[in-house]
């Protein structure tokens, strides 16, 4: 039975991915800040082995807890799920430099990171995967998180070319609007967030598409038909309207 390591497991697609994945027998070591809620999506999963590890990835400390959980030999992770972030508000010259810092750090500093630490593993056993959370904001100019977010993908697709022929996948997934806590950790709730209903994914049919993509070894995916017609679309759009209609979302930021 392989093992997959989950960042940002507490809620949202982090939380849907353990449950998709303990429905096909994967053991679990779930990742996030929040103890007492990690303990609750373990307590859902039912026939395999869950192990609980409590970090916040922006401690330095926390973080390489979570890199010698990787580098285990006697406990190998198979499936790595960079699936930790948070968004930020769209007006740059106003947000806190530091959080700015902390943004880049956990959408590409981290991930970074926990690819290097479980790669000798992989590589040794010759078979494993690496889902990258990335975005379709990252096929738009949409301030620092599009900026981090293209990082994921070209990233993935380096590695998914450069390690391909020692068995290992690496999948940057790029979903659109998902219907999970992460627009009302920015102070939008539900049915205010400014985006028309025919938008919206759920987070069940986003990780089951980008595990599919991740299984036929694809280095990018984009769940759904709608937004791989917006991302081919956004191509031939000038960078101008692009931006204009990247602010989606972000009634509130002005």
């Amino acid at each position: 039975m392989s093992t997959a390591l989950i960042t940002g497991a507490s809620t949202g697609l982090g939380a849907e991915y353990a449950r998709q994945l303990a429905a096909r027998h994967h053991d679990l070591v779930l990742v996030a800040r929040d103890a007492e809620a990690l303990h609750r999506v373990a307590a859902d999963m039912d026939g395999v082995s869950v192990e609980v590890l409590p970090a916040d990835l922006l401690d330095p400390a926390d973080l390489a807890q979570v890199e010698e959980r990787l580098q285990d030999r006697t406990k190998p992770v198979d499936l790595l799920i960079n699936n930790a972030g948070f968004g930020m508000g769209l007006s740059f010259e106003t947000n806190d430099v530091d959080d700015e810092v902390r943004h880049l750090r956990i959408h590409n500093e981290v991930p970074l990171r926990l690819t290097h630490a479980v790669l000798p593993g992989l590589i040794e056993r010759r078979r494993g995967r690496i889902l990258n959370l990335s975005s379709v904001a990252a096929f738009l100019p949409r301030s620092t998180y599009s900026a981090c977010k293209i990082w994921l993908i070209n990233f993935s697709r380096w590695a998914n070319i450069e390690y391909a022929d020692r068995g290992i996948t690496v999948t940057a997934v790029c979903p659109g609007f998902t219907h999970t806590s992460f627009h009302e950790r920015l102070g939008l709730p539900p049915g205010e967030e400014g985006i028309s209903d025919w938008l919206w994914l759920d987070a069940e049919r986003v990780v089951k598409e980008s595990l599919a993509d991740a299984q036929a070894g694809r280095s990018v995916s984009i769940p759904s038909k709608r937004y791989k017609a917006i991302v081919a679309v956004s191509r031939l759009i000038p960078d101008r309207l692009l931006a204009r209609a990247a602010r989606t979302g972000r009634r509130k930021d002005r």
